[in-house]
């Protein structure tokens, strides 16, 4: 057969194969959708350097104050595109371009170099409310400091190897993020442009979402079209209500948000990408914020050798209401823990050992302790094992010795047999090491997230009344309390990955005298590192079942939720006149009106759950021939 030939017999095979090609449906690959995805995101990185462009020349040209605010919230808008994927493969990149405007220093430098926070915050205080020409030279620094950043971000895209499982995971964490931070204004406090770059960050979901769409309706076509109502649906409420103080964020997170959430997990299995599987404090396989036992307290111990067990939370709970651990077999870590008070005592400060005066500081509920990365006002240990320990030493507290307690317990056969099932893998398992995991584990098993705010949030309508609705958008918008206490845990540790626990410095007075108000003078994690910048500075607490744990604030100054209110109403430390430069707590006047304050505090009461929690043990395990030990009292006699 020569040349001629088997082209003119292979023309009609070559002709069937363009014909079936034709015919044949395209298979979406992976490979094409990441193609895609990263296509997008280039696009979106383009639109913000264009934004910056714009925004800079606005600025060099002297363009009136309404112009440059406009340029800076467009710049803003194409940021908010690039957010979910730049913050998952580039945290640390993002924090330089919209890290709150506060000064930091690092714990370990010696020097206390002040590390200046740059990027969009810190330009939105420059040209909100009104942009002056004084801050010309300063603005366009930040525009130089994004640029820089933009350019960053580039140059690791080139060599990023985005998956499917990545971008759904960025995509799920991204409406978090906009659930907890975005409409709380925590990174808009000035302008309160929080709705619109909601929208626009929803709007880039939607652009990602829809090329995996095809591949969704092949298996699940039900999914794939509430997939387009609900994304149209959030979008259109966000630009529909853009006004921050008056919008309702428990309707737009119960209409729109979660069930966005939730979608993005079940297409995301539809599909057959894997979730995560490495731990995390919130579970890659619950649907929203809000699902029972999303969270994990496992994520925040030290060890594999802390995670929770049934025998280790009974052998803890035992612990923590036996005097025999102090110093005088008088009081247990239940005597500034009383059950009844959601584990405070309701005292402005604990009685301290043997009656000598009280301890230096108000006792904080343990409840959900344990969903934290510090503990203490001071933040000075990490790990509840260390709690236990620092607690159970402290001379003002407990007064005892980790050896003597172990000496004590090794002569209880019932103790000895509670260690041995609780650490069946340990050659010696009553150690000082295992007593503190024992009471640790007890207190991380203290955790409930199943308020009357929760359920409300899981769908219950009926769950909060009018009153405590209006409540939770009040402490969402306009008194700004979620930009430090973050929904849904309510303290200080930062979503949308839990990961780090934050202190704030809001010049709490020494008393209730607001004629002659005097600083407090703890000087909180001051104490710890020694940096300046730390002074007074304390952990933010959790606010879920504030009702039950008056007095308030860490020196217990506060009786009720109504000087509470008051006091941040007025901007803190500074709105009293304190001298206190170094405040972290916003000193603007939050205008709450009677109503707003009535209001937020029905929402904060709605935060309450101790269900199943404050039982207490009915013995304690007996020691031979002890008498007087066998009837030390369950909790301890002070």
């Amino acid at each position: 057969m020569n040349s001629k030939q088997f082209i003119l017999l292979s023309t009609p095979f070559v002709l069937l194969l363009l014909v079936l090609g034709y015919c044949t449906p395209k298979k979406h690959s992976p490979l094409r959708q990441i193609t895609q995805v990263n296509q997008n995101y280039t696009r979106y990185l383009n639109r913000l350097d264009t934004s910056l462009t714009e925004l800079k020349k606005a600025v060099e040209t002297d363009q009136p104050s309404i112009q440059v605010q406009q340029a800076f919230q467009e710049a803003r808008l194409a940021f908010k595109k690039i957010e979910f994927l730049a913050e998952y493969y580039n945290p640390y990149t993002v924090k330089s371009m919209n890290g709150p405007a506060i000064d930091e220093v690092e714990e370990d430098d010696p020097t206390e170099k002040i590390i200046s926070p740059t990027g969009f915050q810190v330009m939105e205080e420059l040209l909100f409310p009104v942009y002056e020409s004084s801050s010309k030279k300063a603005v366009l620094q930040e525009i130089g400091i994004l640029k820089a950043c933009l350019n960053r971000l580039r140059m690791v895209n080139e060599t990023t190897q985005m998956t499917d499982a990545h971008i759904f995971d960025a995509m799920r964490l991204q409406v978090y993020r906009i659930i907890t931070l975005s409409i709380s204004g925590f990174d808009s406090p000035v302008a309160f442009h929080s709705m619109p770059e909601a929208a626009s960050s929803i709007d880039a979901l939607q652009e990602t979402f829809t090329i995996y769409k095809p591949s969704l309706q092949s298996k699940s076509p039900a999914l794939s079209q509430q997939a387009d109502h609900i994304f149209i649906n959030s979008i259109q409420y966000l630009k529909q209500h853009s006004d921050f103080n008056t919008f309702d964020r428990a309707a737009f997170i119960t209409r729109y948000a979660n069930p966005l959430s939730r979608l993005l997990l079940e297409a995301q299995q539809a599909l057959l990408i894997p979730l995560p599987s490495h731990m995390r404090a919130f579970s890659s396989k619950a649907g929203t914020l809000f699902d029972t036992n999303a969270f994990n307290p496992d994520y925040y111990a030290p060890d594999q050798n802390s995670y929770l067990t049934p025998a280790k939370v009974e052998l803890g709970r035992l612990l923590f209401f036996d005097p025999i651990l102090s110093g005088n077999g008088a009081r247990s870590c239940a005597s500034c823990h009383k059950p009844e008070k959601a584990f405070t005592d309701g005292q402005a400060k604990s009685i301290a050992f043997d009656f000598k005066g009280e301890v230096s500081r108000n006792a904080p509920t343990i409840i959900n302790a344990g969903l934290q990365r510090a503990s203490f006002h001071d933040m000075r240990v990490t790990f509840l094992e260390d709690q236990a320990t620092d607690v159970l030493m402290n001379a003002s507290e407990m007064h005892g010795s980790m050896q003597k307690a172990v000496n004590m317990l090794e002569q209880s056969a019932e103790y000895t047999g509670l260690f041995q099932k609780a650490f069946p893998q340990d050659s010696v398992f009553l150690t000082e090491r295992n007593l503190k995991i024992s009471i640790a584990s007890y207190v991380r098993s203290l955790t409930s997230l199943n308020s009357r705010f929760d359920q409300y949030m899981r769908g219950g309508t009926t769950r909060l009344t009018a009153l405590e609705k209006q409540g939770f958008n009040v402490f969402m918008g306009k008194a700004k309390c979620a930009t430090c206490h973050f929904m849904p845990l309510f303290n200080g540790t930062v979503p949308p990955d839990f990961d780090k626990t934050e202190a704030e410095i809001l010049g709490v007075p020494a008393s209730k005298d607001t004629l002659h108000p005097r600083l407090d003078t703890d000087l909180g994690k001051f104490s710890l590192y020694n940096k300046t910048l730390h002074k007074f500075a304390v952990k933010t607490p959790t606010l879920r079942n504030i009702a039950l744990t008056a007095p308030y604030m860490h020196n217990g100054v506060y009786d009720t939720l109504e000087e509470v209110v008051d006091f941040y109403n007025k901007g803190g430390g500074t709105g009293l006149g304190i001298d206190i430069p170094t405040q972290t707590l916003p000193d603007d006047k939050l205008q709450l009106s009677i109503q707003d304050k009535k209001s937020l505090i029905a929402f904060m009461q709605a935060l309450t759950d101790t269900t199943a929690l404050t039982g207490t043990p009915k013995r304690l395990p007996s020691f031979p021939d002890e008498v007087a030990l066998n009837h030390r009292k369950v909790g301890g006699k002070y």
